[in-house]
């Protein structure tokens, strides 16, 4: 009877260090996914003197599928390849008031988890923000400006709709 009585007493030990050791390492880790920032590169953005000259050199000299806004680079995402992610290239006019109030050539759009999490925490750090979260059917944007004045663009991604849009104006990622 002994025996069943300690043998019971330390299924039940281990059963609540175990709970409490998961407790506390799923507390820690859903931490850091919170604090999660940058996830990849989203596009990059540049100004040209002929948008649709480039766009074109691109496509016959390096086999980009370009369209009217560039062309888009179909990847998967590394801890599930199950899931496509995509990075869009476009040249931009170099009239384009879209870069401002940066006066640089080019932007950079980087792929974010979370945007108004994000958005919070760069508010507390000082960080200058161009204008507000923007909302579509494929993601969310926001536009900051880095310590040096060039503009960034955040994009908290919905893939699957990002490619139903490029599905609807025909458009061929670049894979």
């Amino acid at each position: 009877m002994k025996k069943i009585i300690i043998l019971s007493l330390a299924l039940l030990c281990s059963f609540c260090f175990g709970f409490a050791f998961n407790s506390i390492y799923t507390k820690h880790f859903d931490q850091k996914i919170e604090k999660k920032r940058v996830t990849s590169i989203g596009g990059i953005f540049f100004k040209c003197k002929d948008p649709k000259k480039i766009r074109e050199w691109y496509k016959t000299h390096l086999g980009l599928n370009t369209n009217a806004y560039g062309t888009v680079f179909e990847w998967r995402h590394a801890l599930d390849s199950s899931k496509k992610g995509f990075s869009q290239w476009s040249p931009f006019s170099e009239k384009t008031k879209y870069f401002e109030p940066s006066t640089k050539d080019f932007m950079i759009n980087y792929r974010v988890e979370n945007l108004e999490t994000l958005v919070e925490d760069l508010k507390k750090e000082g960080v200058v923000l161009a204008d507000s979260i923007q909302t579509y059917s494929y993601g969310k944007f926001v536009h900051l400006m880095d310590i040096e004045g060039n503009k960034i663009e955040l994009w908290e991604p919905n893939d699957i709709e990002y490619e139903n849009l490029g599905k609807q104006i025909g458009s061929q990622t670049t894979k």
